[in-house]
């Protein structure tokens, strides 16, 4: 069925994981009601026809900031919320920016709401166990030396006053056999998920072991938490992050967007960073994190928030639109659902992650992407074998490892 230029299904189909962010309250009681889709070239702003689609199902995004009378308690039969999916493609849209490759994974929309009710029984998943799953070779998109080469043109753009910094990603394929339902459900179990979790649609199925949140909204606040800066989580690993004058200017940039994107939402502020360079452990890696965050006006709604921080700073550079231009000129693949947000809108909440660590499966293939920020002091090998480092563990979680 259409809705003003998104469609909506009644009849999608059931978890085969818990969704992303979900409330660990309703875990495995996830029953879906509907799902909207919005495909890049659809007409309409997709900001405002999922807002409009989350609203019409009764979860209260018009009006984020509220507080007080918001909690409300889930009993069985009840609506307990929805997932939200949002594609760089479709965050680039809502942002004006320029839009990239086409996605290698076209099958799945670009935006896509799922609204769930709270089922009196739990419903299992299933094991991760897998053993009717097959993964092949992984085929790259790009050689180390075409990713090379495209470090040395941002740095060259940087040179030029182009842009500040620009965040590259690469993409990888496999052909696999058998159900990738447990080696999802693996990649969504990684140490240090925070928004771990499965979601599902028509012939495909993405995983997310995310650990960095584009923002959440609780209590009238709206925070983000970006990560930019990598090392192996070992005690000289440690130690080198915290000397690194590199990556703490490239983190300071980000911090420095993500503040300026939470200003823009009307009637919000003011902005501060709470936490500044914060050393955390994801599945092997140290990563710096910051927390920025501000009063949330009560009017303000989930379409102009989408807007303010779609697509997440840390995975586009600065200024945003001109990384996106530049993003588009050099990734020979779309981001498809990665660099994009993925999680959970609730009554009494919303949380958000960016969909880093994140594998998208169609019919015949596994898709994984990862990529890193360039700074004029950026050396291209070690950036190729940091984006390696970020996708270790979720292809060997894939191969059951």
């Amino acid at each position: 069925m259409l809705h003003a230029g998104g469609a909506v299904d009644h009849c999608p189909l059931p978890p085969i994981g818990r969704p992303p962010g979900a409330p660990a309250g309703c875990h495995a009681r996830h029953h879906a009601l509907s799902a909207f889709r919005w495909h890049r070239g659809d007409p309409g702003d997709p900001a405002e026809l999922v807002a409009r689609y989350l609203a019409d199902n009764g979860l209260p995004v018009r009006n984020l900031g509220r507080t007080g009378d918001k909690y409300q308690t889930i009993g069985d039969g009840d609506i307990c919320g929805a997932s939200l999916y949002v594609s760089a493609d479709a965050g680039a849209v809502m942002a004006g920016g320029v839009i990239g490759s086409r996605s290698p994974v076209p099958g799945i929309p670009d935006v896509y709401a799922v609204v769930y009710r709270h089922a009196r029984d739990v419903t299992p998943t299933g094991d991760m166990s897998g053993d009717r799953w097959s993964l092949g070779p992984w085929r790259e998109s790009w050689t180390r030396a075409d990713h090379a080469t495209a470090v040395d043109e941002v740095r060259a753009a940087i040179g030029r006053g182009d842009v500040y910094q620009v965040n590259i990603v690469g993409h990888a394929s496999a052909a696999y056999t058998g159900d990738p339902g447990p080696a999802l459900r693996r990649v969504a179990a990684l140490a240090g998920a925070r928004y771990g979790g499965v979601l599902t649609g028509d012939g495909w199925a993405v995983a997310t072991a995310s650990p960095e949140t584009l923002v959440e909204v609780r209590d009238g606040r709206v925070v983000t938490r970006p990560i930019k800066g990598t090392r192996p989580a070992t005690a000289a690993g440690r130690r080198e992050l915290l000397a690194s004058a590199k990556e703490r200017a490239e983190h300071v940039m980000i911090v420095d967007l993500e503040r300026n994107d939470l200003a823009r939402l009307p009637g919000t502020g003011p902005v501060r960073v709470d936490e500044l360079f914060a050393v955390r452990e994801w599945s092997g890696l140290w990563q710096a994190e910051s927390v920025v965050s501000a009063d949330l006006d009560p009017g303000v709604g989930l379409a102009a928030l989408l807007r303010a921080v779609c697509p997440g700073g840390s995975v586009t550079g600065a200024p945003k639109l001109a990384a996106l231009a530049r993003i588009a000129a050099l990734e020979p693949v779309g981001r498809g659902v990665s660099m994009g947000a993925l999680g959970w809108i609730g009554h009494d909440h919303l949380d958000l992650g960016l969909s880093i660590r994140t594998v998208a499966v169609d019919g015949s293939r596994a898709h994984v992407w990862a990529g890193g920020g360039i700074t004029i002091d950026s050396d291209p090998v070690a950036e190729v074998d940091e984006a390696a480092a970020k996708t270790g563990p979720v292809r060997a979680a894939l191969r059951g490892r």
